[in-house]
């Protein structure tokens, strides 16, 4: 029996191609979305289709699921990990990145959404699954406008699964904490770098993107009927 398609946002690397490593391995076909393309052709994955779509470009997106359900069928499923994480203090934090992250974290969690929903309420059948953070559900110190995001994709998350569970579609948040990808790369604050990456070491290592990326398979390998509202994972030394 063939498996539906799955669309991965954010696949080209951490989580997200963690994630693309899992779903292939149960024999889904894919549509990996990702400004670099050669990342996730890098994979080999079979039946993957590669698309260098930036989530922000809504229109981009659009095209990009049309033409992989043309191919392959329709989306069964969405994971809208595709993110970014610059954290700062506000009142010294360059305006530009609180942009970029409501653009990316939030305004292309909801053109992920845009893309597959209408499908999914047809068909009665599907899932969601937003990748936030523990960030979404308390704060931390230079969290201000990352914190903001994540806490948007919550509510998001829980609107959108009140709104659509009479239509039979499932919305899952998964919420990580600290986790081992280049995430924390993309802060500029050279301080803040460091100081995060000692709190890292003090207790003893963080999540793997493997370990969240078992964590959505569990959640969507669920029944139709069954929906894992949310799951929230850390290491287990993380304390806050």
């Amino acid at each position: 029996m063939s498996r539906p398609l799955i669309i991965i946002t954010g696949a080209s690397s951490g989580i997200g191609l963690a994630t693309a490593r899992v779903f292939a391995r149960e024999g889904h076909p894919l549509l990996l979305l990702a400004r670099n393309r050669q990342a996730m052709e890098a994979l080999g994955l079979p039946d993957a289709m590669c698309r260098s779509v930036d989530i922000t470009d809504r229109e981009a997106v659009l095209a990009a699921v049309h033409e992989a359900e043309t191919a392959l069928g329709p989306a069964d499923a969405i994971i809208n990990n595709a993110g970014v994480m610059l954290l700062g203090a506000l009142a010294r934090q360059d305006p530009a990145e609180w942009e970029t992250m409501f653009d990316v974290n939030v305004k292309g969690v909801l053109n992920g959404i845009h893309a597959v929903l209408p499908g999914m309420i047809a068909r009665r059948a599907g899932t969601i699954i937003n990748v936030s953070s523990i960030a979404g559900r308390k704060t931390f110190p230079d969290h201000v406008a990352y914190c903001g995001t994540k806490f948007a994709v919550h509510a998001v998350s829980e609107n959108l699964r009140e709104e659509v569970s009479g239509h039979n579609v499932r919305v899952v948040t998964i919420a990580p904490g600290a986790v081992e990808t280049a995430l924390l790369s993309h802060t500029t604050d050279e301080t803040i770098k460091e100081n995060y990456g000692k709190w890292k070491e003090e207790m003893g290592g963080v999540l793997e993107a493997g370990d969240v990326a078992e964590a959505i398979w569990y959640a969507y390998r669920q029944p139709q009927n069954v929906c894992i509202r949310e799951i929230v994972l850390a290491a287990t030394r993380q304390q806050p």
